[in-house]
Formats: structure tokens, C-alpha cells, sequence
């Protein structure tokens, strides 16, 4: 009698797991569905766009050699965020990353939590949406300025930014670039450096206390690196970071960028 009441007792943990993994799978095809659809519907919201009023460039290198050079002939992304604030008032920004499928508008809502399970209509969804740091202000740019988002498997959100640890991604320069448009400016990006590390609270400061402080910190980011960006940097720059889970085991796959080109609307 004992066994076969621990038999029944194994039996129904067992359905219990296989009824609880049946309803996860089904909510992620439900919300990968919903994306997909939300996807759709961003098509057309933007264009590229040559020149820009008010242009600047942003530090330029005193080596007239440097890829920077290159990098400012690249066309500004000018988006349309009438239709995006209409549906989310959180939407601060649109996110182009060169060489992946990242294409999205960016949300910023009162903490970092919100948007890691709500869409960009503000539903329930666990791939949650791109976001921006609660501390980030996009008209007046911090030091560091920071951006998140789920690594989908199906390459939705960041899943697509383990491209930039390719060789066949870091031969290709035209790719390095980050375009970021916002209601009132388009900026251009230039990344030098992307790597893997454990979660900590370090890349994602946004203040610092001196400038010593910021070169050190510049110094570090570089130096992390797993490609060799040959990319000259001082405390002059505005940095872009992204950031997303790389495994289950905490570590995180980053990536900064220098703003290199800013033109107001």
C-alpha cells in the first residue's frame, strides 16, 4: 500500500511538471506571436536621412585617417514617434543596431523592472520589450547611457546581438555602428568593444565622481573587449551601452559604443 501511494504521489508531480511545461511552451508561442504582430506594425515608421539641422560632430580624432572619418558619412535614422507615443508614452527612443535584426523602439519606464515582462503595449509578455535605464536621459545624454533587453532564442529583442562576437561581424566595419533616434535628435554610434562577463553593477554606472574616475572607467570597458576595435577614446565621449543575459549562468553579454555624429530635429 505504501509504494502505491508513492507511486500516485510521483505520478501526479509528474503531470503537475509536464501540465506546467505545456502551459510555459504554449505562453511562449503566444507571446512570440504577439511580437511578431507588434513587429509587423512598426514597419514604415522611419527614414534615412542624409543630412540634419543643427549637425555635429561629436570629438572628432585629431588623425584625419581614423575610421571615424568614414563612420559620419553614414546616414541618420529619423523616425516617426507620433503613432509609437500614441500607443506607449514611455517611448523615448528608436534602436538600430548595424549587422543584426535589432530594430526597435525603446521605452524607458520608472525602474528597470517594468519592461522585463510588459511589451511595448504595456501587455503581460516574457520577452519584454527593449528598454532603457531608468537613469538614462536622451536629450541630454549621460556619461553612460544604458539600454536591455531579453536575449530571445528566436532572435527577437537582443537574441540577435551574439552576432557581434563573430570574426565574419568584426571584419565587416560597416557594421559597427548603433543608430539611435529619439523626438528630438538622431545620433550615430560607433562601438569599441563587446564581451561576456559576470553580472556586476560596474557598466552600468552613469555617473562618475571626476574625471579620473570616467578615464578609468573608460580604460576598463575598452579594455575588455574580445575584438581589437583600434578605437580612440577620452572623457570627452558619450557612451552607449547594451545589455543582455548571455546564459542561464548570470553572465551578461555587453556592448559600448562612442557617440560619434548628433543632428537635431
Amino acid at each position: 500500500m505504501k509504494k502505491k501511494k508513492i507511486a500516485l504521489v510521483f505520478i501526479f508531480i509528474s503531470l503537475v511538471m509536464v501540465s506546467y511545461s505545456i502551459f510555459k511552451i504554449s505562453n511562449w508561442f503566444i507571446d512570440t506571436n504577439k511580437l511578431k504582430k507588434m513587429e509587423e506594425s512598426f514597419k514604415s515608421v522611419y527614414q534615412e536621412v542624409i543630412d540634419s539641422k543643427n549637425l555635429y560632430l561629436i570629438n572628432p580624432p585629431e588623425d584625419e585617417k581614423d575610421q571615424y572619418y568614414e563612420y559620419i558619412n553614414e546616414p541618420f535614422l529619423q523616425v516617426d514617434f507620433t503613432n509609437l507615443l500614441n500607443v506607449n508614452k514611455d517611448t523615448v527612443a528608436w534602436i538600430q543596431v548595424l549587422g543584426t535584426s535589432i530594430d526597435y523602439p525603446v521605452v524607458q519606464g520608472l525602474d528597470n523592472e517594468y519592461y522585463l515582462e510588459h511589451s511595448f503595449d504595456k501587455s503581460t509578455n516574457i520577452a519584454g520589450w527593449v528598454f532603457s535605464d531608468f537613469r538614462n536621459n536622451f536629450t541630454y545624454p549621460n556619461n553612460n547611457s544604458i539600454i536591455y533587453a531579453h536575449k530571445m532564442t528566436n532572435k527577437t529583442m537582443f537574441g540577435s546581438l551574439p552576432t557581434l562576437l563573430s570574426e565574419e561581424w568584426q571584419e565587416d566595419k560597416s557594421k559597427h555602428l548603433i543608430k539611435i533616434s529619439t523626438p528630438d535628435s538622431n545620433m550615430i554610434y560607433e562601438i569599441f568593444s563587446v564581451y561576456i562577463i559576470p553580472e556586476e553593477s560596474y557598466y552600468i554606472k552613469t555617473q562618475f565622481k571626476d574625471e579620473e574616475e570616467y578615464k578609468t572607467f573608460l580604460n576598463t570597458i575598452k579594455g575588455r573587449s574580445i575584438h581589437d576595435f583600434n578605437t580612440t577614446l577620452n572623457n570627452e565621449d558619450k557612451v552607449l551601452t547594451l545589455s543582455t543575459c548571455q546564459d542561464y549562468n548570470g553572465n551578461r553579454l555587453v556592448v559600448h559604443a562612442k557617440l560619434i555624429k548628433k543632428g537635431n530635429r
